[in-house]
């Protein structure tokens, strides 16, 4: 706490004010964080029309976004593998939040399915496993497994989720 405030230029006792504890700042920095990434993948998917336009630039988002932000990913990646242990944990809202991203892309597969420019697959599911293979792909970059380009990454995952669900 006392590094903190130092930081913010705070007494450690404002600092106390707003955030009780040292969890407190760490859940806050995880809302703000995910909020962050949310606002941006939102407002790049909505720019885009067709489905795999959408597709990709929800993956080239997160993807850059924790390239990016590689000690928050770390954050992020514990506390999204602590949802199945612990499911109170955080409260509903980093839950949410996390789930926001899923549901965004669920409404783009079913509109795509709708229109048949995709086969007929549960957008629900699908669009949890495109979020799971992106972040598995931002795994093994954050891990140096992955020797590829980050370009060649992408490309290689919307190569295989494409080849899946193409109509």
């Amino acid at each position: 706490m006392d590094a903190i405030a130092e930081q913010a230029h705070i007494a450690k006792g404002t600092l106390y004010l707003y955030f009780p504890s040292k969890r407190d700042i760490y859940l806050a920095a995880l809302r703000q964080g995910i909020r962050s990434l949310n606002d941006d993948t939102s407002r790049r998917v909505a720019a885009e029309t067709g489905v795999l336009d959408k597709l990709r630039t929800f993956v080239v988002t997160r993807v850059e976004y924790f390239e990016q932000n590689r000690e928050f990913f770390l954050i992020y990646h514990s506390e999204i593998g602590n949802f199945l242990p612990h499911p109170g944990k955080h409260g509903g809202e980093v839950s949410e939040m996390y789930l926001e991203q899923a549901h965004m892309l669920e409404q783009i597969l079913q509109m795509a399915a709708d229109r048949g420019e995709i086969r007929d697959l549960r957008p629900d599911a699908t669009a949890f496993a495109v979020c799971d293979l992106t972040r598995g792909v931002i795994v093994q970059r954050m891990l140096g497994w992955s020797k590829a380009e980050l370009q060649d990454d992408i490309n290689h995952l919307i190569d295989v989720i494409w080849r899946g669900i193409a109509a």
